[in-house]
């Protein structure tokens, strides 16, 4: 992969992690693998729900995103959102059909060990 694909990609996970939502979008529909990884494995879906994009974690919902990508830790996109205690991002995923007892830690085992109890509701 040439350097110039390389800085895109870069600039693509960024806009996951800073919630540009329409730039991502572009670059999707242009596209963009909408589950493209990068080094540790984190898809855009991922690195939105962990940086509390919930605009951008709905986009990628409706781009087709894997909602079961997990990263090389074994993270996926509801655990992360639950870590991060956003909600909104949460119910995305969730009334998406992502599965709280997936991963590693599942989002129920992390929304558990952090008190998150509007979100524990959510998964029940």
């Amino acid at each position: 992969m040439s350097d110039e694909l390389i800085e895109l990609a870069n600039q693509l996970f960024d806009l996951a992690r800073e919630g540009e939502t329409a730039r991502l979008a572009a670059y999707i529909e242009a596209g963009a693998p909408v589950d493209m990884r990068n080094a540790n494995g984190d898809t855009f879906l991922i690195l939105a729900a962990y940086h509390d994009a919930p605009d951008t974690v709905a986009m990628l919902i409706a781009s087709g995103a894997d909602l079961e990508a997990e990263n090389e830790r074994g993270q996926r996109a509801l655990t992360c959102a639950v870590f991060k205690k956003d909600v909104a991002s949460a119910r995305h995923l969730i009334e998406a059909g992502a599965d709280p007892d997936a991963g590693t830690p599942t989002a129920r085992e992390t929304a558990k060990m952090f008190g998150v109890a509007e979100i524990e509701a959510l998964l029940s």
